[in-house]
C-alpha cells in the first residue's frame, strides 16, 4: 500500500494556508540554528511533537515513522561528535535535525500537495524574468513530494522479499543488501518518468504569439 503523505483531519493545522506552513518551518529553521543550544533544541522537538499529535491530531505512527528513516544518521551524528567534539554537542546537532524532519512531516501531514505547489509557484513568479518556469519548478516539487512514499513502499517491498527468501531483515547488511536494488528501481522510475514528460511535451519551450501586422486600407 502506498503510503500517502497528506493525512486529512478536520483540525486548525490543517486549515491554516500552506504559506503560513512553510513560513512557519523556515522560521523553525531559522531559530534553531540561531539559538544553537541543547534546552532549546529540546524544548523545539517537544513542541513540534505536541502541535502534530495534539494539535493536528497526526496518528502517531506518522511522526514515528520519520524518526525511523533517520535513525542511522542520528546515531552516526553522535557517534562523529562523540569522538571529535563532544557528546552534547553531539545530542544537540541530533535534536535540532530532528525537529525539522518532524516539522517539516507535519507540514507535508497537513497539506495538500496541490497546496504547496501553488506556493512555490508563486514564490517563483518573479523568476520569470530571468527565464525561469513557474510551472516547472512547481512540477519539480509536486514529483519530489510524490517520490518519497513510492521510495518507502519500494524500500518495504524489497525488504519483505529479502526476508521471505531467508535473508536478514535488520541491521547494517540488510540496510547495504537493499541500497543497491532500490538504487536500480529509483533509476527506472526516473528514466520512465522522464521519457513520459518528454511525451507530454514537459520540456517544450512555449511559443510566443506572434503580432500581426496591420494592413493598410487600399486607398
Amino acid at each position: 500500500m502506498t503510503l500517502a503523505l497528506y493525512v486529512p483531519r478536520a483540525s486548525v493545522v490543517h486549515r491554516v494556508p500552506a504559506g503560513a506552513k512553510l513560513l512557519a518551518l523556515a522560521t523553525l529553521a531559522i531559530a534553531l540554528f540561531w539559538l544553537p543550544t541543547l534546552a532549546g533544541a529540546a524544548a523545539a522537538l517537544l513542541g513540534t511533537v505536541a502541535v502534530g499529535l495534539l494539535v493536528a491530531r497526526l496518528p502517531v505512527a506518522v511522526l514515528a515513522r520519520q524518526a525511523r528513516a533517520v535513525g542511522w544518521w542520528l546515531v552516526a551524528l553522535l557517534a562523529v561528535h562523540a569522538l571529535t567534539t563532544d557528546l552534547r554537542t553531539g545530542a544537540q546537532v541530533a535534536l535540532r535535525l530532528l525537529t525539522l524532519v518532524l516539522a517539516a512531516a507535519v507540514v507535508t501531514a497537513t497539506t495538500r500537495v496541490s497546496e504547496m505547489v501553488r506556493v512555490v509557484e508563486r514564490l517563483c513568479a518573479p523568476l520569470r524574468l530571468v527565464g525561469v518556469r513557474p510551472a516547472r519548478v512547481g512540477l519539480v516539487v509536486a514529483l519530489a513530494l510524490r517520490f518519497i512514499p513510492v521510495l518507502v513502499e519500494r524500500a518495504d517491498r524489497i525488504r519483505a522479499a529479502q526476508a521471505a527468501r531467508g535473508g536478514s531483515g535488520r541491521g547494517v547488511r540488510a540496510l547495504r543488501t537493499t541500497v543497491a536494488p532500490l538504487l536500480v528501481q529509483v533509476l527506472q522510475m526516473a528514466h520512465d518518468v522522464s521519457e513520459a514528460l518528454d511525451a507530454r511535451g514537459a520540456d517544450d519551450v512555449p511559443s510566443r504569439p506572434r503580432r500581426r501586422r496591420t494592413q493598410e486600407a487600399p486607398r
